[in-house]
């Protein structure tokens, strides 16, 4: 997830690197702050030693002053200038340019005076805000990066910008789940370490979906009624859940969202008390799966006798791909179950008596 390292060699001067002077690296305060390892800024930053080196070598992003063998220490300045370049490489710049970028930092733009001639082109409206044209793959990249920098304020900005550049369907099939999978298989194969990178990672996409959701059209139709939509009991990962509901919002749908690993028993009141049309069961592993659960809900019966209706039971989530539940929905994908909702809801009545 670091930035890829460049070709090994030599680390020192480059041509064209500017002078102390002009990187803000004279005798003031930057010198005496001096203390921090290119080990411990690594860790930092969520790179590879070897990536800082290669923005030094090739960019100048290094470190003002380094002490006797050569070794760098770097000041509050030289790190803002990298955690700049991290921002700006993470939101699809190229790196020669975030570095061109970067390097305009000055002591003020580090919180150390006012400069009313820079503001970070990470926060500014515009053409700078969204840089060059970008693929979804640079968008997945740039994600990863700055959620294993722990960097919270860009990971959440790539987000809302990927959404609404792209739309909410887009951004979660092909940059949210993917990016959050990868991270997922990355820290599984480093033996559990760095989970705080899924986690960050999971709260600001459920933070950017809750957000859409929320701010959706609902329904004026006088007979739509709710959907429900919950994890079967023991199923803590509701992210794809969340997707569902907010693409569900942003068309007017009425739901009722219960979340994570709802029991047996609410979610059996939650469908017999509102009579949804379409009952949406999320399972992500395969020993959470029940098809007794699913069964029952698409059994359930409400409303006075003669005129009784049922659910129609939409099961999503790779938990499913043993269990067969008759006459449910199987959609494949959130695109799949946003046609397959609008189907049923097309038609007379909820589900057959």
């Amino acid at each position: 997830m670091s930035q890829p390292p460049g070709p090994r060699g030599r680390t020192g001067a480059v041509r064209g690197r500017p002078s102390d002077e002009a990187r803000g690296g004279g005798t003031g305060s930057a010198t005496e702050e001096a203390a921090v390892t290119t080990g411990a800024l690594a860790r930092r930053l969520g790179v590879s030693p070897t990536t800082l080196r290669t923005w030094d070598r090739r960019y100048g992003l290094g470190p003002a002053r380094r002490e006797s063998g050569r070794h760098r220490r770097w000041s509050e300045r030289d790190i803002a200038v990298v955690e700049e370049m991290g921002r700006l490489t993470a939101r699809g710049v190229p790196p020669a340019d975030a570095a061109r970028t970067a390097l305009r930092l000055t002591p003020a733009s580090c919180g150390m005076g006012p400069d009313p001639t820079l503001v970070p082109p990470s926060r500014t409206p515009g053409p700078t805000r969204t840089g060059p044209p970008d693929s979804l793959a640079r968008r997945r990249k740039g994600l990863a990066r700055a959620a294993v920098r722990l960097d919270a304020p860009a990971v959440q900005d790539l987000l809302t910008e990927t959404v609404e550049r792209h739309g909410l369907i887009t951004a979660w099939q092909d940059v949210m789940a993917p990016t959050l999978h990868a991270v997922g298989r990355k820290w599984e194969e480093a033996g559990d370490r760095y989970v705080e990178v899924e986690h960050l990672l999971s709260w600001h996409v459920s933070r950017t979906l809750h957000h859409r959701a929320a701010t959706a059209t609902p329904s004026a139709s006088p007979r739509a009624t709710p959907l429900v939509l919950a994890c079967v009991p023991g199923e803590q990962h509701s992210l794809p859940l969340e997707a569902l509901s907010a693409a569900l919002g942003e068309l007017g749908v009425p739901q009722r969202m219960f979340g994570a690993a709802v029991p047996v028993e609410a979610l059996s009141a939650a469908v017999r008390r509102t009579g949804p049309e379409i009952v949406v069961l999320w399972s992500q592993a395969r020993s959470t799966a029940s098809v007794p659960l699913a069964q029952h809900l698409a059994d359930t019966r409400w409303g006075v006798r003669g005129a009784r209706g049922r659910p129609v039971v939409m099961l999503g989530g790779p938990g499913w791909a043993g269990p067969a539940v008759r006459g449910a929905l199987r959609p494949t994908s959130l695109q799949e179950a946003l046609a397959q909702i609008g189907t049923v809801r097309s038609r007379p009545s909820g589900g057959p008596d």
